[in-house]
């Protein structure tokens, strides 16, 4: 029987950069995953020579310098920019919000007029926002509320805003100026050649088992390897002993509709409660409507995004870390730590919403304690 250094469960981006540093220090390492195929949630397949994100937008960005420098061993990357666009009805709105959204929304012109307006509108909250609803008109008034938020948060988290704690939406950009680059972060980018590539260049060398479900095979996956890395979900790991964690799950209808450009832009969220999905993805414009030799691409692909509530079978999204889930995750923290032998990383391992870079950064930084 052949044996590793260190057994991996999962091929996405935490496990990749495992992967690669281990074997770099001339660890032998094996990767399994039960889907067929790299880079997790970041799976890109080439169709017809677009990029598609098969589980939605992934567009890269930090301001960790460590980790730019880091990606770009793997891959040179566009200069793709996100500016999204909000659609309510068939009223069209810059996102994030800034002062091209407050010169559509109330035909003001200046930052002054802007901020007026919305402290105008935040004067029915008093005190300390107590639910989302409050915190976005504390935030951008009434106005932008009822048209650019409501709908779509209570479509993407299936629960009313009054509902949902206010910090979900604190982080949201909100800018006096004319700048609808809605991330500040001094690096972003798509991979060129797409996540998948990426990945795989990550993981060269390092044996690579697909369609392998590590819960299934347990016993004898851990009978290969002195160490485990897990990144798959926590409370799966535990036999959901003490229940299981909640999730957002995302449903996609891809489909390629006979035309060069339908929507203008990568990302179109639909602002209204009345539309079922969230948003529109037109894969192409991520990497500007061309190939990867430069060349003007023919046809596009979209793809519909349809938030859902979290079943057995589905993908897990997007953690709902409310007080509930939080001390139910603690338990499963509380029995982690006292699994010798295995680490658990990453968006499911940790339970908790990482950005790329973030994973990439928690990832290295547990290789070096296990190197140490």
């Amino acid at each position: 029987m052949e044996r590793y250094d260190y057994l991996i469960v999962g091929a996405g981006l935490y496990g990749a950069v495992c992967a690669r540093e281990l074997a770099d220090a001339e660890k032998k390492v094996l990767v399994v995953d039960r889907r067929p195929h790299v880079a997790g949630n970041a799976y890109t397949e080439d169709v017809d020579g677009i990029h598609v994100h098969r589980y939605g937008a992934h567009i890269f960005h930090t301001n960790d310098e460590t980790v730019w420098r880091y990606v770009q061993r793997f891959a040179a990357f566009n200069r793709f920019t996100n500016s999204p666009v909000a659609r309510y009805g068939n009223e069209v709105y810059s996102l994030p919000f800034n002062m091209y959204t407050f010169n559509q929304m109330w035909g003001v012109t200046t930052p002054e007029e802007a901020a007026a307006k919305i402290a105008e509108q935040r004067r029915e909250i008093a005190g300390e926002p107590r639910n989302l609803e409050e915190q976005a008109i504390s935030q951008v008034g009434r106005d932008i509320y009822e048209k650019l938020i409501k709908g779509y948060t209570e479509k993407q988290w299936g629960r009313d805003c009054r509902d949902l704690p206010p910090f979900i939406i604190r982080r949201l950009p909100v800018r006096l100026t004319y700048d609808n680059n809605y991330f500040n972060a001094l690096y972003q980018g798509i991979p060129v050649g797409g996540y998948t590539r990426m990945a795989e260049r990550m993981l060269e060398g390092v044996e690579v088992r697909l369609g392998v479900d590590y819960l299934e095979h347990r016993q004898e996956l851990d009978a290969l390897a002195e160490r485990v890395i897990y990144t798959g979900p926590v409370d799966a790991y535990f036999g959901y002993c003490l229940g299981p964690l909640e999730y957002r799950s995302v449903r996609f209808e891809t489909e390629t509709p006979d035309t060069d450009n339908f929507q203008g832009n990568a990302v179109v969220n639909y602002t209204d409660r009345e539309t079922p999905w969230t948003r529109i993805i037109e894969h192409k414009w991520f990497q500007f409507g061309k190939d990867d030799a430069g060349k003007d691409l023919p046809g596009t692909v979209i793809s519909r995004e349809y938030s859902a509530e979290w079943k057995p079978g589905d993908e897990p999204y997007y953690p709902v870390n409310d007080e509930k889930n939080g001390a139910r995750y603690a338990g499963y923290r509380a029995l982690a730590e006292k699994e010798a032998g295995t680490v658990f990383g990453g968006r499911l391992g940790e339970y908790r919403y990482y950005d790329m870079d973030q994973v990439i950064a928690s990832a290295l930084e547990k290789v070096k304690e296990l190197k140490a």
